[in-house]
């Protein structure tokens, strides 16, 4: 039973991790210039990592419960 929860710790870490980079790299494509002061640039760049992680811990969610979901339906039948 502790393998298994070793298990999802190290999936959910990983994806998170993953997706986490996606968006990061996703967000950098993204011209926020026109959104921030000038001579802000450090409020700025928190701001993006703070909405990287936010974006990138949702979408890893949703597809650790979209997995989780796929293998309970085995009890469906």
């Amino acid at each position: 039973m502790d393998q298994y929860f070793a298990e999802e710790a190290i999936l959910s870490m990983t994806s998170h991790i993953i997706f986490i980079i996606i968006t990061w790299r996703v967000l950098q494509s993204v011209n926020f210039d026109a959104f921030f002061r000038k001579h802000r640039v450090f409020e700025a760049r928190v701001l993006i990592i703070f909405i990287t992680i936010a974006i990138g811990t949702t979408v890893s969610r949703f597809f650790l419960d979209f997995i989780t979901w796929s293998n309970s339906l085995v009890y469906l039948f």
